[in-house]
């Protein structure tokens, strides 16, 4: 159980969303006089809100101002919950408010700085109490998920997963495709008799459609390709990556090709599984 609260711009929709990245159930905006009954629930939901974490900001002090008593009450009923506290130095913040025009919600008629100050002493307990505390006034979207991450998620939850899936072009281009590769110069097992019922899953289509004449190069130059490219994908956020290999119908050789290279991004240590989505169609 995780509960993330902090100065409004400091973040906590990114970390929100962060978490839900690495499998939590996300409440937002929960008001904190809720925060047992919340807790409750997930207990008795199991499953999917095993892990949960609830989100306060300032808009919730209309049903109680009294954060860090509600925390204490959590802890008392038996609950373990991981404070988060997210801030930013004060120039920073109000040059966050300045870039999307928006005003303080504390800061009344008075300036952004005085609504800063008002949910800094408002926080101030809560802060004490927190477990962790994120200070993003130097940090940009992407370095505050991945510390989130670190904290939250496991390597399980961070590692990027690919999926290579096989295609016929006639029947259109997989729409979520990163990478596309066409194995259409291949010769067509289509065209042997003895192999035209049989699928790319199938030894005698896999030896033939790999044995030809460029074959190996080719799964080779898209493994390195696809190794390149993962650590720079998972920095930039991205979990899933889809690499669509192509031929005529999606029977021979793109599911031939797609169970290969599919195999050797598995022994190069990458979560990668294949799959065929034009298989049958024909």
């Amino acid at each position: 159980m995780v509960v993330v609260t902090g100065l409004s711009g400091g973040g906590r929709s990114t970390v929100a969303r962060a978490l839900e990245n690495v499998g939590f159930y996300v409440v937002d905006n929960l008001p904190q006089a809720l925060l047992l009954d919340m807790a409750e629930l997930a207990v008795k939901a199991g499953g999917a809100a095993r892990r949960t974490a609830m989100v306060l900001d300032v808009r919730s002090r209309a049903f109680s101002t009294d954060l860090a008593e509600a925390i204490r009450e959590l802890r008392e009923r038996g609950y373990a919950p991981r404070v988060v506290f997210v801030d930013a130095d004060d120039e920073v913040l109000i040059r966050r408010f300045e870039s999307v025009r928006r005003s303080h919600p504390l800061q009344g008629d008075g300036r952004l700085a005085d609504g800063i100050a008002v949910e800094r002493g408002l926080l101030e307990e809560a802060r004490d109490q927190a477990d962790v505390i994120i200070d993003t006034s130097h940090l940009n979207v992407n370095q505050l998920r991945r510390r989130v991450e670190e904290l939250f998620g496991g390597e399980d939850a961070r590692r990027l997963r690919l999926t290579v899936i096989s295609f016929g072009f006639k029947y259109g281009l997989p729409p979520d495709a990163d990478f596309v590769m066409d194995a259409r110069f291949l010769p067509n097992p289509y065209w042997v008799p003895e192999l035209r019922e049989h699928t790319g899953r199938e030894e005698a289509v896999s030896a033939y459609v790999l044995g030809q004449e460029g074959a190996d190069a080719f799964v080779d130059a898209y493994a390195d390709l696809v190794n390149a490219t993962t650590a720079g994908f998972e920095r930039e956020g991205k979990r899933y990556l889809t690499v669509a290999v192509g031929c005529t119908g999606g029977k021979h050789r793109s599911v031939a090709i797609a169970e290969e290279l599919a195999a050797r991004l598995r022994r190069a240590g990458l979560a990668a599984n294949a799959q065929h989505r034009d298989l049958g169609r024909e």
